[in-house]
């Protein structure tokens, strides 16, 4: 275990599947179901996870990282994750949150997701390690936890994934990207004409759309890095060419 190294946890996902995982139906007969699910249950899943990620990540610290509610990319696009507005939630979700903030040093800032929170700090000091599921996390230039490893994500990587993303979009996020360019042909096209900003560009001209578009796909694909909130002021700076 490494002295003053601090593991950064994206505590959405870690509460999300704890309180999934717990829900159990039951068949009363008669046409009668109803779903349960006991905190017990969610506590040792959270545990057994905490632990294990803890122990594979060499850290001695801990900072779980949660989503506040009145995010900012819904300023920069009110479509942003609408697709998730009628989506039932697991019963004892908001428990699981509370408990990951009381038991590992929760953060929370209203405007802002746990990615955010998770890029800032973790672009910010190399003194720690981000483990997330989701894989925009790897747009960050950072230590990250990938399958039980520590391995570096540099500067360079971290900009690809960054304008891989804007090209694909994200469908679980409601954004589209750049229209007919999936995974192989983003791939391809900044492998062929290189990584940056201007190749965006003219992937979003090819199928007549302006630059303001792929500004705005941008923006969304963008996970913050350190220097881009202003946690004083609540200022984000969005991302620009």
């Amino acid at each position: 275990m490494k002295k003053n190294r601090t593991l950064l946890v994206d505590g959405d996902i870690v509460a999300y599947k704890a309180a999934t995982i717990a829900e159990t139906p039951i068949n009363w007969g008669e046409g009668t179901w109803t779903l349960h699910a006991h905190e017990k249950d969610v506590i040792g899943s959270m545990e057994e996870f905490m632990s294990k990620i803890i122990e594979e990540s060499g850290c001695d610290k801990v900072i779980t990282c949660l989503s506040g509610s009145n995010l900012y990319r819904k300023d920069v696009a009110p479509y942003y994750k609408m697709n998730r507005v009628n989506t039932r939630k697991p019963m004892l979700l908001k428990f699981a949150k509370d408990y990951l903030a009381e038991k590992y040093n929760g953060m929370v800032e209203d405007n802002l997701e746990a990615d955010d929170l998770l890029g800032i700090l973790g672009s910010r000091s190399f003194d720690t390690v981000i483990w997330s599921l989701d894989k925009d996390l790897l747009t960050i230039p950072a230590f990250h936890l990938i399958e039980g490893r520590v391995v570096e994500v540099g500067l360079e990587e971290a900009d690809y994934n960054f304008f891989y993303q804007t090209l694909v979009g994200d469908s679980t996020d409601n954004y589209k990207g750049c229209p007919t360019i999936g995974a192989k042909k983003a791939a391809q096209l900044l492998g062929r004409e290189g990584a940056t900003w201007e190749t965006v560009v003219a992937a979003f001209k090819s199928k007549g759309l302006g630059e303001e578009v792929a500004i705005e796909n941008a923006r969304l694909a963008r996970i913050l890095r350190d220097g881009e909130y202003n946690f004083e002021t609540k200022e984000v700076k969005l991302w620009a060419a």
